[in-house]
Order: C-alpha cells, then sequence, then structure tokens
C-alpha cells in the first residue's frame, strides 16, 4: 500500500455550538441578579436595543401575555409570541400530557448552526407581564432603593478611634494604638503579631503590650484580645467575676468544647450549684464583640416563580415579573441609520448588531418559559409537598422532570440552580426540591432523603436528657416506619443537619438541666 497524501470525503454529524447556543446556555444558568447585569451591559454596547418604558394597561389581567399589536403599529416593533408567564395547575393528575404541552423547547436542540440571518428578530419584543400592581418590571425603576435612605452606622474601628483620642494622650502610645485597631478582625479579635508592631514602629515591644493592655479596657469589653480565652477574660475582668475558680473554668475550655461538664467540674473545684452559675456567666458572655458593629443589609432571596393556591383547588404558577428584564429592538433607529450607511463595514456591523440583539430577545423569551415549565413540573410532581409538608416529598432526579417535559437532564440543572420559587411554605430554590431515593423495608414506595433527614431531627428534638437515642436506635426507628436505612447514612444525614452525636447531645441536655 503506497504511503502518499491524498484527499477524502467524509459526511459525520456533530452537535455545534453555535455562539447562539452559548448564549442561550449562558443565560438559562444565570441568576435574576447576573441577568440584570448581563442585559444592561448588553443594552450600553448596542444601540439597536433599549428598555421597554411602555406600562401596561392597570386592567390588564395578571396572567394574560401582554398584547403589544397595536402598539407595534405605533413605534415600529410588533410582539412575538409572547413567553407563557402564568400556568394553573388544577391538581397533581390534571396536569397537560406530554403532547399537549404549550412549550417544546430543549436548549440542547433548539438550533442547529444555521444562518442567525434567517430569522428576523427586529419585529421581536421581550415583555414580562407585571404581576399585581407592585413597581415597574423593567430595571429603569427611577425611585431609589431603601439602602439609599438607611442612615450611616458608627464602624467598630470609629467606636475604637473616638476612645483612642481619649484614653491615650502620647503621641507615640498613639500612633501603636492605630496599628492594632488596623490588625483587628470582624470580630473585634487582635490578628497578627505585636512583635512586628514594635519592629515596624521601633519602639521596645514592652511598650507595645503596655498600650495593648490599656486598649483591652475599651469597649465593647473583649474588643483586642488574642484568643477565646482572653476574650471571655477580659469580659470577667470587667465584671469583677474573675476569681480562681473561674480562672481555672477559662485555662480548662477544651473540656468545654468536648461537652465534658463532670471533668470541668472537677477541674474548678466547686459544687453543682456554683458550676452551674458559672456556666451560665460563660454562656452570657460575646465571643465575638467585634459583630456588634456589624451593619450588613439582609439581601433578601427574590423569587423568579412565584405560587399561590386557587379558589377552586391546585396551584398557580407565575413568572416574578420584576426579575426579568423588558427589551426591545428599535426597528426604527436601525432602518434610519442603515438608509446612511455607506461603506461595507459600516453595513455589515449594522447587521450583527440588529441579529445580536435578536437573538437576545429571543433567549430571554425562552429562559423564561423553559423556567416556568420546569417549575410546573416539579409542583406537581411535589404535590404531596406542598399540601402536607416535608414529610411528604417524593423522591426526584433531575431525569424524572427530563423526561416529561422532553428536555435534556443537563437543561434541567441549569434552570434549578441559583432560582428560587415563592410558594405557600416559602421561599426555595429549585434544586431543593430534589432528593435521592431511600428504598421501604416492607418494599412499598420509596422515601425522600429530605424526609428521613427531616424525621431524624424530629427524633433528636424530642429526646430527654435520660433518653438519648443513639444512631442504631434511630435507625430501629426508622426501619420501624418502614424506611431500609443503614446506621453509617444515619450518622452521615445526622452531621449534614449539624446534629451533635449521641455522646454530645447528653452532655448537653445534661448541663442545661
Amino acid at each position: 500500500m503506497a504511503l502518499t497524501p491524498r484527499l477524502d470525503l467524509r459526511q459525520t454529524t456533530s452537535l455545534v455550538m453555535t455562539p447562539q447556543l452559548q448564549q442561550a446556555i449562558k443565560l438559562l444558568q444565570m441568576s435574576n441578579m447576573e441577568l440584570a447585569e448581563y442585559v444592561e451591559a448588553e443594552l450600553e454596547q448596542n444601540p439597536l436595543l433599549e428598555h421597554d418604558e411602555r406600562e401596561q394597561s392597570e386592567g390588564q389581567d395578571d396572567a394574560a401575555p401582554a398584547n403589544g399589536a397595536d402598539d407595534g403599529a405605533a413605534d415600529g416593533t410588533q410582539d412575538p409570541e409572547p413567553p407563557q408567564d402564568s400556568l394553573d395547575l388544577a391538581s397533581a393528575d390534571s396536569m397537560p400530557a406530554d403532547g399537549d404541552a404549550p412549550l417544546d423547547t430543549d436548549y440542547e436542540n433548539v438550533w442547529d448552526g444555521g444562518d442567525s440571518a434567517d430569522f428576523d428578530g427586529s419585529s421581536l419584543r421581550f415583555d414580562a407581564t407585571r404581576i399585581g400592581s407592585g413597581g415597574r418590571a423593567d430595571f429603569s425603576d427611577s425611585e431609589s432603593g431603601i439602602e439609599a435612605t438607611l442612615s450611616s452606622e458608627i464602624t467598630l474601628q470609629d467606636h475604637l478611634l473616638e476612645q483612642l483620642g481619649v484614653d491615650i494622650v502620647d503621641p507615640g502610645d498613639r500612633l501603636i494604638g492605630l496599628h492594632l485597631i488596623t490588625m483587628l478582625d470582624g470580630a473585634g479579635r487582635l490578628s497578627g503579631d505585636l512583635s512586628d508592631v514594635a519592629d515596624r514602629l521601633g519602639c521596645p515591644l514592652e511598650r507595645v503590650e503596655d498600650v495593648l493592655a490599656r486598649m483591652q479596657r475599651f469597649d465593647p469589653p473583649g474588643v483586642f484580645a488574642r484568643d477565646l480565652k482572653e476574650c471571655f477574660a477580659i469580659q470577667l475582668r470587667e465584671m469583677d467575676r474573675l476569681d480562681p475558680a473561674m480562672q481555672r473554668l477559662l485555662d480548662n475550655m477544651h473540656l468545654f468544647e468536648k461537652y465534658d461538664l463532670a471533668g470541668l467540674r472537677k477541674a474548678c473545684g466547686v459544687d453543682k450549684e456554683d458550676f452551674a452559675d458559672m456556666l451560665a456567666e460563660i454562656r452570657s458572655l460575646q465571643p465575638k464583640p467585634g459583630a456588634l458593629f456589624e451593619h450588613e443589609i439582609a439581601q433578601p432571596v427574590i423569587p423568579d416563580v412565584l405560587m399561590r393556591p386557587q379558589a377552586d383547588g391546585g396551584w398557580r404558577l407565575e413568572l416574578n415579573a420584576d426579575t426579568l428584564p423588558r427589551v426591545l429592538v428599535n426597528r426604527h433607529y436601525y432602518a434610519d441609520i442603515a438608509r446612511g450607511a455607506r461603506d461595507k463595514e459600516a453595513k455589515e456591523y449594522l447587521s450583527e448588531r440588529l441579529n445580536s440583539a435578536s437573538w437576545l430577545v429571543k433567549a430571554l423569551h425562552q429562559r423564561a418559559t423553559t423556567i416556568l415549565k420546569v417549575a410546573a413540573e416539579i409542583v406537581r410532581q411535589q404535590d404531596g409537598f406542598f399540601e402536607h409538608g416535608v414529610t411528604n416529598m417524593r423522591p426526584l432526579v433531575l431525569r424524572d422532570i427530563a423526561e416529561v417535559i422532553d428536555m435534556h437532564e443537563s437543561t434541567v440543572s441549569r434552570v434549578t440552580s441559583n432560582k428560587y420559587m415563592a410558594t405557600p411554605r416559602g421561599i426555595f430554590e429549585l434544586k431543593y426540591f430534589f432528593s435521592a431515593a431511600l428504598s421501604s423495608a416492607d418494599g412499598g414506595a420509596t422515601h425522600s432523603a429530605e424526609a428521613v433527614r427531616h424525621r431524624i431531627k424530629e427524633l433528636c428534638d424530642a429526646e430527654q436528657p435520660g433518653a438519648i437515642l443513639s444512631d442504631d436506635d434511630i435507625t430501629d426507628r426508622l426501619r420501624e416506619e418502614g424506611v431500609d436505612i443503614a446506621r453509617r447514612t444515619v450518622a452521615k444525614y445526622r452531621e449534614a443537619i449539624n446534629i451533635p452525636s449521641s455522646v454530645k447531645r447528653r452532655r448537653i441536655k445534661s448541663g442545661r438541666t
């Protein structure tokens, strides 16, 4: 056989990740805050993309998609088929069959790599319907956020600097104090080595230690401590309660951490009544005095899907329009500047911007409808949880949802990441409703791992000090209730929900009585 170069033709099939598909996948896995930032960046870069500033009519039905046909005739844009932004679930058994589902979109197969110019996106508008009579659904809300109305709070550093200026007069000692303040962490604990401060400032270590001792009397009590033991000692000294017995307790804090209360009381050399008073005093101390000056504004989770019961039974799902941008492609502006474009480069730029804006609008539309479709199937599958609570949660994996709605598992995984649903039982991430299956001891229906973890917590919370359940005891209880589970699985679930071992629980509960 001759080894010579030659040309062969081969026909193969492969999945091509087009830029449009990559954009859609990227948008699908974004949270609502990341989506808002992304859309704002696109609005700045693309002159053909703009906010939809038009308000919806007050009398429009919440569930109805925005009707922009008449509006489009006025401004040169027309609506595409709007995203289905609400869905009624009459019951778990009355969901539409797979073939009747209004949405049939799989992000893995939606684009075949064809020319994006075939899609005339200039006439598309993505319009998220407003839910109720709340604020605007776009990102051009003129009202300032509530954070802008908050008064400034004094920080720990500001509080300590005020005391430093009053209590320490010597300029050299003040400079040392400034360095010590910069060495504090968020808990008010001193981090770093004092010898480094002495070397940097060129002063004796004894002087730095003397300044530290004076600053340890600053408010709040316990600040500038180097460890937990010193933090408690400073606070007890401030209350005139650092007697020899309390000092011995601090010296044996490792026994307290192990809940070895009997050994700790023996080390302190006090009777049971005095020991109980000492423990009460220790528990009243502040292990992180600097945390009193933390003033972080709590950022609430904004749900992507709103769920509410219907009067005639079942559930109603709606997309939260406040988390969805309202953007459109400005056809008039494109026509105006296209007439003035003379060279080939300008025309190619306008064409590329038009296609980019059009595909973004379509991707937003597709993201919204896909989220609603996945959420609706989750509600149908977990109807028992919403009706009766976590004990009725059924096992669920990504494949169960993907097969019903005819999508790939990876698509369902992207939809459920960083997406939240507001339900009558609280706000949950969509991934919360997926749980592994545990077999039944009697061969019946399987049990959800989340429901089993909840049952383990109930058993531990109901324990009496004299009847603490070991992992073997919990295993036997669950098997009596029909859950086939191993002891090591019980231990893993117990540790996952931060429940101590039976030995520690016995010491904790006996110490409180």
